[in-house]
């Protein structure tokens, strides 16, 4: 779809790059001739998912352990970063949700929703923009966001509020830091079935007739997410600023995603509950 050359010369930093939609896209990067860097808070996972980058694709992959909760390990992860040479882009993947009654959050499990989400990605963002702006070095931030940004969402409270928070950031930082030279865009995904996500999101009792119910018929390949990952990364996108594009088959135009748990009983909720501090 694209020239092989497309990315060449850009060092691409994927927070949460290890698995799931951080790390397609880090392979998609990689084909298209970037330099990879991808961050997380397992070592072992980074390691493996790097090994196999390299033996599949080719290309030069580097791993860095960050917990982005941190804002001080995300600046010593950017000072290392940088004693090779500047990022160009970096790429807000990392976050964290699950599905819970609102009313009974408590503040830690709020808390560990926002910090990966909202506070991680806002202090890589930082990291990062205060390093082009010093060095004069162009770069293109990318937020992978959700569509709760549009409709809100029920039972996963603090992600929609982190999402939408990043996507003010986005807007906002188009503004102020587009005449220095940096781009800051935004993806709202719908259903890409991940791992960690569907464990998290589509528990077993949950309604699985979503699918049927997107006006296509189906969930996103995690390859349509990373060509256009690729694509607002790139040069090619020189003049998108400011903006979040939706890659959902327009499931947000017929629901929100969340509507079949207002049917869940109490029971439900509480197996959910006790799932959730099993695990």
């Amino acid at each position: 779809m694209f020239e092989t050359s497309l990315l060449a010369h850009k060092r691409i930093l994927v927070t949460g790059g290890g698995s799931g939609l951080g790390a397609a896209m880090g392979r998609r990067f990689l084909a298209l001739g970037a330099e990879l860097v991808i961050c997380g808070r397992t070592r072992d996972r980074l390691e493996a998912t790097a090994s196999e980058m390299r033996e599949q694709i080719g290309g030069k992959v580097t791993t860095i352990a960050c917990d982005i909760r941190d804002g001080a390990a995300v600046d010593g992860m950017m000072e290392t970063i940088w004693r090779d040479a500047p990022l160009d882009v970096l790429v807000n993947n990392a976050a964290a949700t699950f599905i819970a009654q609102t009313e009974h959050l408590s503040f830690r499990a709020a808390d560990a929703i926002l910090a990966p989400t909202l506070h991680g990605a806002m202090y890589c963002t930082l990291a990062a923009g205060r390093r082009w702006i010093e060095g004069r070095h162009r770069g293109v931030v990318l937020s992978i966001l959700s569509t709760s940004t549009i409709t809100g969402r029920a039972f996963t409270v603090p992600s929609a509020m982190a999402k939408s928070a990043l996507l003010a950031m986005t807007k906002s930082l188009a503004v102020e830091w587009g005449p220095k030279g940096i781009r800051t865009v935004a993806i709202a995904p719908g259903p890409f079935p991940t791992a960690g996500a569907t464990g998290q999101l589509r528990p077993e009792g949950r309604d699985d007739s979503w699918t049927a119910r997107n006006p296509l018929g189906r969930t996103g390949e995690h390859g349509e997410l990373a060509d256009l990952a690729s694509f607002l990364v790139s040069d090619r996108a020189g003049y998108i600023n400011g903006e979040m594009v939706t890659i959902d088959g327009g499931a947000h135009l017929r629901s929100s995603g969340a509507e079949d748990l207002l049917g869940w009983t109490e029971a439900q909720w509480a197996e959910q509950r006790a799932a959730r501090s099993r695990a």
